[in-house]
């Protein structure tokens, strides 16, 4: 099976319970406890999504906002790492509601054309600007792309305009 990214928008207390509770953020790392619309699932475009941001030249503020997409501010609960169910090497990190505003305002920033732009249109250039993992990736790269930071765009949005925070983890 596949490590794929994975997100879960939940309100800041049920954050606060995670960080108290290995068993709470088990049931949020199980599927079991989300409504399938306050979850996102990734699969591997965070590494290729990171390198476009990088060269559509956002601003040192923004870039920096978008890095705490998929890194979070600190791990949830370092308890977990010894859930038999967990990946040791990849913690479980959140953002609180405020940075996850933080993170919607600068994904929004970034438009979709900037980051269809940054996609090379010579193959042999894709690995060179985007890196290896986007090789993989097949199909309209940059169609494929932009869709990919709108869905993120959008899910940041949503979770910011209801004051949620979001947590992620590798799955």
């Amino acid at each position: 099976m596949a490590v794929t990214q994975q997100l879960a928008r939940i309100p800041a207390t049920r954050l606060a319970e995670c960080r108290r509770s290995v068993d709470a953020l088990h049931e949020l790392c199980s599927f079991s406890t989300t409504p399938a619309e306050d979850h996102l699932d990734l699969d591997w475009w965070p590494a290729t999504l990171q390198r476009a941001w990088a060269l559509t030249g956002a601003d040192g503020r923004t870039s920096a906002r978008l890095r705490r997409c998929f890194n979070g501010d600190g791990e949830v609960n370092p308890a977990y790492r010894d859930h038999p169910d967990t990946i040791w090497e990849h913690p479980v990190t959140a953002l609180e509601p405020p940075q996850v505003g933080e993170v919607a305002e600068a994904l929004r920033a970034v438009t979709p054309d900037a980051v269809r732009a940054v996609v090379p249109s010579d193959p042999d250039r894709i690995e060179a600007e985007l890196g290896k993992s986007a090789l993989a990736l097949g199909g309209d790269l940059a169609e494929q792309l932009t869709r990919e930071h709108t869905v993120l765009r959008d899910f940041y949005e949503e979770a910011a305009r209801r004051r949620l925070a979001i947590v992620r983890w590798w799955d």
